[in-house]
């Protein structure tokens, strides 16, 4: 494992543009379960409603039936409400201050920008703002009924996050091509099964193109036989470690240039 450590680190000293791509697998440590993977509170099915949680926290259920779909998001609400940056968060944001770093995070709970990120893609919206799709008012974050409800026009609000089913905000992933276009030095996923093909596509053509790719997740994933490097490790484990070995003046005495 400390081998491995230090064969990414290696990689990322050389590079000075670098993706993070980022799960809820790096928010565990934070105390934000995952609900699926390891650990994850769905692996074994349904919820307590008899759904899937994709069912639950559909853009369709929220529709017919509000009230399952706030129940979940209150739950998950709960959990951010109270969560701070892990060790992996900081050490994103410690490179940040160093090299040029763009976090793409499927994550909604705002923990790489409380972090100090600067640069972030929340490609599923953010689960602190909420709007009323029926007369577009600005809604209370802090509202805790369930569901909640709109004090324009009463109709039930709903948060600024991309529920299943439903589609990707055109800016985030406008921005996210423009992204990709720049190019990376190197590409790091982590904490994410990769289900999505945005969330897959930077990293295989990463691969493609022989730029490093590295992986840290404690489970296998469908992008494990395609990086250079898979870590079976938590991120708030191995990525300080990493990114404090890069950063040593002696790793980035032969650095690339920017691309």
């Amino acid at each position: 494992m400390q081998a491995k450590i230090g064969e990414i680190a290696g990689e990322l000293a050389k590079a000075r543009r670098i993706l993070f791509i980022t799960g809820a697998g790096i928010s565990a440590d934070s105390g934000l379960p995952t609900y699926r993977g390891v650990g994850g509170l769905y692996n074994d099915g349904a919820t307590e409603d008899g759904l899937a949680i994709e069912d639950a926290l559909s853009g369709e259920c929220l529709a017919i039936r509000p009230e399952i779909t706030w129940k979940y998001l209150a739950q998950i609400e709960r959990n951010c409400r109270q969560a701070e940056p892990n060790a992996a968060h900081r050490a994103i944001a410690a490179l940040a201050q160093e090299r040029e770093v763009v976090v793409l995070t499927q994550n909604i709970d705002g923990l790489h920008f409380k972090a100090g990120s600067p640069e972030v893609i929340e490609i599923h919206g953010t689960l602190g703002e909420r709007y009323c799709a029926h007369c577009g008012a600005e809604a209370d974050a802090g509202d805790r009924a369930v569901p909640p409800r709109c004090a324009r026009c009463g109709e039930i609000v709903r948060p600024r996050v991309v529920l299943f089913g439903e589609m990707l905000p055109g800016a985030a992933l406008e921005r996210l091509y423009r992204e990709m276009a720049q190019g990376f030095d190197m590409v790091f996923v982590i904490g994410t099964t990769a289900v999505f093909p945005y969330i897959a596509e930077p990293v295989m053509r990463a691969a493609r193109q022989d730029v490093p790719t590295a992986e840290i997740n404690p489970a296998r994933t469908r992008l494990s036989d395609l990086v250079r490097y898979h870590l079976p490790e938590r991120a708030a484990l191995a990525l300080p470690e990493i990114v404090k070995r890069a950063l040593e003046p002696e790793a980035g005495r032969d650095s690339r240039s920017p691309r």
